[in-house]
C-alpha cells in the first residue's frame, strides 16, 4: 500500500492564524516564523525566518491567485512543520501573477526530509488551484475549520 502524505498530519490548530497583521512580505514572514515557533518541532524561530527570507531571494513563493507558499529547509526544525495564515488585507508578495496575497501556507523541513517536503509542497499546490477551496479557507472562522476543510479536500 502506498503511504499517502497528508498536509494535516503536519499541522495543528495552534499553527493557524486567521488574522495575520503584517503589511509587507518581511512582516508576514516574521509573523509566520513566530507562528511556526509554536510547534515543538521548531528549535529556533530566527533561523526559520532567515531560511524563509533566503528562499524568497531565489524567487517569490507567491504562486498566484492570492496564495503564497513560503517554505524552507533548515535544521532549526526536527520534522516537517506546516503552518497556515490568512491576511484580511492582501499583501504584496511579488507573486508570479502580480496579485497580492492573503492565503499563506508556510512550512519548514529538516534537510533529511526532502521527499516528504516535496510531496507536501505538491499537495498544497494542487489543492489551492481550486477557487472553491481557496474561498472556503478565506471564510473559515476558527483554526479547527481550516483543518476540517483541508482534511476533507485531501480525502476527496
Amino acid at each position: 500500500m502506498v503511504n499517502i502524505v497528508k498536509i494535516t498530519d503536519y499541522m495543528s490548530k495552534n499553527l493557524i492564524s486567521l488574522q495575520l497583521k503584517g503589511k509587507n512580505k518581511e512582516e508576514i514572514l516574521l509573523e509566520l516564523s513566530e507562528l511556526m515557533s509554536k510547534s515543538e518541532n521548531v528549535s529556533d524561530k530566527s533561523s526559520i525566518y532567515k531560511a524563509l527570507v533566503e528562499r524568497e531571494k531565489l524567487g517569490s513563493t507567491g504562486i498566484g491567485k492570492g496564495v503564497a507558499i513560503p517554505h524552507a529547509k533548515t535544521d532549526a526544525v526536527s520534522g516537517l512543520t506546516v503552518a497556515f495564515g490568512i491576511s484580511k488585507d492582501k499583501v504584496d508578495f511579488k507573486s508570479l501573477d502580480g496579485e497580492n496575497v492573503n492565503i499563506f501556507f508556510v512550512f519548514a523541513s529538516p534537510f533529511k526530509d526532502s521527499q516528504i517536503y516535496l510531496k507536501v509542497l505538491a499537495r498544497i499546490s494542487r489543492l489551492i488551484r481550486e477557487e472553491e477551496f481557496r474561498n472556503k479557507l478565506l471564510n473559515c472562522k476558527c483554526p479547527e475549520e481550516v483543518l476540517e476543510i483541508i482534511n476533507h479536500e485531501e480525502t476527496v
